[in-house]
Formats: structure tokens, sequence, C-alpha cells
């Protein structure tokens, strides 16, 4: 089972358009779709496909849309009195794969709002594999809130994953002494952002992610699963460390492609994967979703991970 909270949900709304993105011009869209979104919901979505139970914990209104449509997608779900409408997100798509992103604030929440999430996943992550924590924090909500969350549910004997940004990120670094999640998934950038190295470096060059990396490991994280665009994506434990570089693809939409590839792995773990497996099942995965348009999370039938080539670092690489 795999638990997902989303604290600041959105609706995804993704324009694709005919050429390349004018500023200042009138363009039309080829097409515009929406679809129910956020870090931990997408997760919830490709284990639905997977087959593997799950249950997306966020705040909306039993009758929002929102929620309507994770009903309607058989999404299991529990919805948490709102502080507001779900926000919109909105991506431009142009056809040679690059995406703009345009993403709401969302609703400022109070204490008593971020309580209410916070009881709905702990009462509900007894027995569960993962609990996966994901996305930015809604406006009003504390940068360390995750970081308190993590403490809350190690001590409860629950597996966690953190998935998320800027200073909420800073915060959960900064309090790895007081309850490190068992696995963290940064980009380049987001490493680079706690680690003062440069970002563009960290993405082109593996071994220095990995090093980098090894700073979390050295903290208390279990294992840290780094991505790293089309250079594929890193994973580091106490016990080595590995690259994974993604197969052939025609890039359509980056879109969901982080949060197919955190799925990708935790799918790995549940199967008891070797680590160098688990990280070629999460480059399969996000490889799959950077192939498709919008929003999309890849069916089981479009991932294969034996095109996935994985290899170790050495200990000076790492």
């Amino acid at each position: 089972m795999i638990i997902t909270l989303t604290p600041n949900p959105s609706i995804d709304r993704t324009v694709t358009l005919t050429g390349p993105l004018r500023r200042g011009a009138v363009q039309r869209a080829e097409a515009v779709t929406s679809q129910a979104g956020g870090k931990g919901v997408n997760i919830s979505r490709a284990a639905v496909s997977a087959e593997v139970p799950t249950l997306a914990v966020l705040p909306a209104d039993e009758e929002d849309p929102f929620v309507l449509e994770l009903r309607a997608a058989h999404i299991p779900h529990e919805p948490v009195a709102p502080a507001g409408p779900v926000r919109v997100n909105v991506t431009i798509s142009e056809p040679d794969g690059t995406t703009t992103k345009l993403n709401s604030p969302g609703p400022t929440v109070a204490g008593a709002d971020l309580d209410a999430l916070a009881e709905a996943v702990t009462r509900r992550a007894t027995g569960a594999d993962w609990v996966v924590l994901a996305g930015s924090l809604p406006p009003g909500a504390p940068d360390g809130w995750y970081a308190g969350l993590v403490a809350v549910l190690r001590a409860r004997g629950v597996r966690v994953a953190v998935d998320t940004s800027d200073a909420p990120l800073r915060a959960l670094v900064a309090a790895l002494a007081d309850g490190a999640p068992h696995l963290m998934k940064p980009n380049g950038e987001e490493l680079a952002s706690f680690t003062g190295e440069d970002p563009a470096m960290l993405e082109a060059d593996p071994a220095a992610a990995a090093r980098a990396a090894g700073s979390l490991i050295d903290a208390g994280v279990d294992e840290v699963l780094v991505t790293l665009g089309p250079h594929g994506a890193v994973l580091v434990n106490a016990e080595g460390a590995w690259h994974a570089s993604p197969p052939p693809t025609t890039v359509v939409s980056t879109v969901g492609a982080g949060d197919s590839s955190l799925f990708g792995y935790l799918l790995g773990d549940l199967r008891r994967q070797p680590p160098d497996q688990r990280l070629a099942l999460a480059v399969a995965y996000g490889s799959a979703a950077a192939g498709l348009p919008g929003t999309t999370i890849p069916r089981p039938a479009q991932v294969d991970a034996a095109l996935v080539p994985v290899r170790a670092l050495l200990p000076h690489e790492g």
C-alpha cells in the first residue's frame, strides 16, 4: 500500500501549441487538456494503473470536480476539508518538448487545516508500505511542516518518501537529525539548492550528483534518488551508488516525469528488487512519461526497464 499526501493539489491544464511559444503574440492551441493532479495524486494514479493498493490524501470538498474526477478514475482517496478551491496550474507545451509551467499558489491555510491533513495521513499510515509526502506546501504552511510530519511518521515505524523543493526542501534537510525520510527524490536543481553546487553541472555529471547526494546519506537518509532529466537518474545508499541512462525517447512533455520516476522506484521496492533494478524501473517510468502528452502517467505496458542501462559508480565517483 502506498499512501500519498498532496497538501497543495492542482488541476493541471496543458495547452499544446503547434509551434514555438512567442511572447506577446496571439497563438492558437492545438489542444487543451485538464487533469486532477499534484505530485502525490500522480503517484497514486500510477499505482492504480499498476494495480498497487494506494490512497491519495488531499484537501478538497467531497463534491469538488477534482474529487469527482478521482472517483471516476477509480483512484482511492480521502478528501480533507480544504481552506479554499483547488488551484489551477497551466503548462504550455511546445512541439520540441519544451514545457513552460505557470503554477498558482493555492489557498492560504491555517494551522487547523494542516492538523486535519496530518491527522488523516497518520491515521491511514498504519500498515502502509510507504507514505509519500509530495509537492509544494500551500501559502500559510510553515516551511518545516514536512519535516515535522516525517518525524511523527518515522516514530510510528512508517517508511517515508519525500519529494518537494524550495524552502520546504531546505527546511527538511536542516531537520534531518530530528527525523530523516527513508527516501528523498530531488532533481539536479533541487539537490544544488542546498549543497551550493552548480545545478547544470550536477545534472550533467552523475558522479557529481552522487557525491552531493551522499551528504544526505551521511545525515541519516536511507536512499536518495536524484533525477537528472535527459541524463537519467542516480541512486545512492549506504552500500553504493548507481547511474541509469534513459532509453531513446522523443520528449513530448516532462510534466509528471519525476512523479512517474518516484513511483517506478517504489514499485521496484515493493517487488523486492535490488537497487540497480529499482533504479532502472524508475528511469523507465520517467522516460515513458516524458514521451506522453501533458501529465499523462504511463501504464505498465508502456514501461520497459530492460531498455535502461545501469552502471555502478566507482567509490571515487560516488
